[in-house]
């Protein structure tokens, strides 16, 4: 039974995903073949979905109507942190929320929140998988050490857990 201060697993998934900006999203092209790219993450609170923006001309946007189910990988190697996430995509005209997302830093894609390209990806996450080392790098490598001297597998110190979402 978890206690109230403890972190439930989707909450842990929210903190390990939260500060990392970039992620790699994975589709599936028309070749049967995986296809990463980088994507922004948008920031909302995470809550078993994530959303990005995206362009409707986009080959990946082509690959998600195909087949929606994605990969979404995070990796925070300063902190020792990492989060596969899979789950069903689907992409949206929802102009409030292109509004809502909308940056400066868009304009690299798009000429504002009106250009009729762009579009809103929505991930509901199925499962998501993590490792974490409490500590980041100098645990890490103190784990190692340990390892080293007395035989004992390095892993034991870090957290790593499977997550059904859905």
């Amino acid at each position: 039974m978890q206690t109230e201060t403890e972190t439930s697993p989707i909450q842990k998934v929210a903190e390990l995903i939260k500060d990392i900006r970039t992620a790699m999203l994975v589709t599936i092209g028309n070749d049967g073949k995986p296809h990463a790219r980088p994507m922004a993450t948008q920031e909302t609170d995470f809550d078993g979905t994530v959303w990005f923006l995206c362009d409707i001309e986009s080959a990946m946007v082509m690959e998600i109507a195909v087949n929606p189910t994605v990969a979404i990988a995070y990796s925070s190697p300063g902190k020792e942190s990492y989060v596969s996430l899979t789950g069903q995509a689907g992409v949206y005209n929802d102009r409030e929320r292109i509004h809502d997302y909308w940056s400066s830093f868009m304009k690299a894609w798009w000429d504002g929140p009106e250009d009729p390209r762009i579009r809103v990806m929505k991930v509901e996450v199925e499962q998501a998988e993590y490792w974490d080392t409490p500590g980041g790098k100098v645990a890490s490598l103190l784990a190692m050490v340990k390892s080293a001297v007395t035989g004992k597998n390095a892993d034991q110190d870090n957290e790593h857990e499977k997550v059904k979402l859905s």
